[in-house]
């Protein structure tokens, strides 16, 4: 072959590439939000959180397309009982599946036509131009939201959905336990030196709640998703506990666990969808270090590196359970050591009022004896810290006792 065949052939592909950048760009136009589920691991339920979060957003009336960019290990078309294959679009391009009449689904499993199971076995540059081909090749509907499902890791998929989508925020999924923490601690760093903005971490699996007495059963730890966001001032967007339903009606290709209102799963994963529906709607950048300075002037703040710890108190000790308390002390560090206190009385007692004007007065560490799930649900997602089970000493004490490291958390007092 000859040079000048050669240089042909160059030609054509950066012609070619230039056409399809043009087309990507127009696409991406049309759609709104675009949002990357990424998790560090493997089976930390990050396929289910997309198809869960997908179809909430589609219900609440948004039109919504979900793309399945994990080429090796496709389950979203599972995840959601998906039938069909591509139909031919407008302009030669190609139809997504529809799951609802506002929702769209690309992946690979649906070009696979009969033998689902088949292995795809690629190298980087291919799946870099499968996934570019599913922005510019497929005729999406204008949408309010694109959820894209990556694969574990910090590889070539996510990398392809930072270099061709540069307006893609990141929702990171992990579980509880270090071994998850770790890995999504990697994708935390990846997102940064892509300079993709990170809209928050989901805790799941976060514990099971026993069928019989409706206790949390903490199945690995707890508090790693929270501590972890306090950590990198990233939002704790969701605590979502282990249900067998979950399971079951991913392995059925059933949402149906959605239109269970009462369960917890339910509730905590719509809070999330409000909460990224609220973000979508603002340009503001989240910064937690300047969350203080928005708070009244009235309510005072730990100096540079210090923590306000809020701690319930009846008859100057740690009261048994924090929503009974006569009030609540205030007290200020800076440099491990008791800079400040005050003493604030709490709004009355009802269903998640006190942790919300926790959260308004500033507290970073709330100290009890006895908290309830429902509570200490709100305080994790509003990225405060909860020690449980604290002895019955004066709040001075237990502020030293955290600041010292030998703060001893034992038996959760309350029973509801």
């Amino acid at each position: 072959m000859t040079n000048e065949s050669n240089s042909c052939g160059v030609d054509n592909r950066e012609a070619q590439h230039k056409k399809q950048d043009i087309e990507i760009k127009e696409r991406l136009g049309h759609i709104k939000n675009k949002i990357l589920v990424m998790s560090g691991k493997g089976g930390v339920g990050k396929s289910s959180i997309t198809a869960y979060l997908s179809v909430a957003l589609a219900k609440k009336g948004y039109k919504v397309g979900l793309m399945d960019v994990d080429l090796h290990g496709p389950s979203i078309p599972r995840l959601l009982g998906l039938k069909g294959n591509l139909e031919p679009g407008s302009q030669g391009k190609a139809r997504p599946v529809k799951y609802l009449p506002n929702m769209e689904v690309i992946s690979i499993e649906t070009l696979m036509g009969e033998n689902k199971d088949a292995a795809t076995i690629w190298r980087g540059p291919l799946k870099i131009g499968v996934i570019r081909q599913f922005i510019s090749d497929i005729d999406w509907m204008d949408l309010d939201y694109l959820l894209i499902d990556s694969p574990p890791g910090t590889g070539d998929e996510p990398l392809t959905v930072a270099q061709t989508i540069p307006d893609a925020k990141a929702v990171i999924v992990t579980t509880p336990q270090e071994i998850s923490l770790a890995d999504v601690r990697k994708s935390i760093n990846f997102c940064r030196q892509v300079n993709m903005e990170i809209l928050g971490l989901v805790e799941n699996m976060s514990g099971l709640t026993c069928p019989y007495c409706g206790k949390i059963i903490d199945i690995f730890k707890t508090r790693g998703g929270m501590l972890t966001a306090k950590k990198e001032n990233l939002r704790l967007l969701a605590t979502l506990p282990l249900y067998p339903d979950v399971v079951k009606n991913g392995d059925e290709g059933s949402m149906a666990i959605l239109d269970n209102g009462d369960l917890e799963f339910t509730k905590e994963l719509n809070r999330m969808v409000d909460e990224i529906v609220k973000l979508s709607d603002t340009k503001e950048t989240y910064h937690p270090e300047l969350q203080k300075e928005k708070e009244p002037a009235t309510i005072k703040s730990a100096k540079n590196d210090g923590k306000v710890l809020a701690i319930p108190v009846t008859e100057g000790k740690l009261a048994a359970h924090f929503g009974h308390c006569e009030a609540f002390a205030f007290i200020y560090t800076e440099d491990n050591k008791i800079t400040d206190k005050d003493m604030r009385t709490s709004p009355s007692h009802e269903p998640g009022i006190i942790p919300q004007w926790l959260h308004e007065q500033g507290a970073d560490i709330v100290i009890v004896g006895g908290m309830g799930d429902r509570a200490q649900q709100i305080l994790i997602q509003n990225g405060i810290e909860v020690i449980i089970g604290a002895p019955m000493d004066s709040p001075e004490s237990l502020a030293n006792q955290y600041l010292s490291g030998i703060l001893i958390a034992g038996q959760n007092t309350c029973d509801h």
